[in-house]
């Protein structure tokens, strides 16, 4: 029985049983690896004032201005903030996983007037969507550390000295290239997965950091059971128990 589901991107597609393979295609994906490193190559960019040119002209950011030329919110904002409008757009398009979710219970599926869309026997349509009513709990939670003042992989050595009391199942960079995700299993001793967050930042000594942007590091919002994790690229894996994070 597989453990966590994931999700085409967070907008649209079911939650379906995440594979090994289903995993391993998307970290290897040569359009999640574009998506992640043009998000990170703009944001340096700008960051250090850089050109920009090697993106004005690229074909999928015209077509982003294209579809938004008729906002007359979006044609005031600067290149650099239609640039980092546009990165922002690849992240969120990203396939994502839900860790803490075995799986979502089945609910009708309507069209946009409210009405239920029948299949071709004529019955209510049925899809797995992503709500906390009706979610299962797999065992495990996901935190997230961003903006970080130092490199991330220093917070994944943390979870590697020997006694740490988390099991951890899954550590990679995240997509901005400044924070680490950790998957780990739910120590019920600690409580639930809010819980689980705070004592774990805690133990990493994470509790108080500011980040980059001027707020805490910890995202606090990860206590949603249904949270999306965006897929990470191969190169951006620290470390990964493919036989307890795929299987129960």
């Amino acid at each position: 029985m597989n453990r966590f589901v994931y999700q085409e991107n967070q907008y649209n597609g079911e939650c379906l049983p995440c594979t090994v393979s289903i995993f391993k295609g998307y970290a290897n994906s040569s359009v999640v690896a574009w998506k992640i490193g043009t998000r990170q190559a703009v944001d340096k960019a700008i960051c250090e004032g850089l050109s920009l040119s090697p993106w004005v002209n690229d074909n999928a950011f015209m077509r982003f201005c294209a579809k938004n030329s008729q906002s007359p919110r979006f044609t005031q904002l600067t290149l650099e903030q239609k640039l980092v409008q546009w990165t922002n757009s690849l992240k969120e398009s990203l396939p994502c996983f839900i860790f803490a979710a075995s799986e979502f219970d089945p609910v009708p599926v309507t069209d946009k007037d409210g009405n239920p869309v029948l299949d071709k026997d004529g019955k209510p349509l049925m899809k797995r969507k992503r709500r906390l009513e009706g979610i299962h709990l797999s065992g495990l939670f996901m935190f997230d550390a961003d903006h970080v003042p130092f490199d991330p992989r220093e917070i994944h050595e943390r979870t590697q000295v020997q006694g740490f009391p988390w099991q951890v199942r899954l550590s990679h960079k995240t997509s901005s290239g400044h924070g680490l995700r950790l998957v780990c299993e739910a120590r019920l001793d600690v409580g639930n997965i809010a819980d689980n967050q705070i004592e774990l930042a805690r133990e990493l000594k994470l509790l108080d950091v500011i980040g980059t942007t001027g707020k805490p590091v910890v995202d606090d919002s990860c206590i949603d059971a249904s949270r999306i994790s965006y897929a990470p690229r191969q190169e951006d894996i620290y470390f990964i128990d493919e036989d307890r994070l795929f299987n129960v």
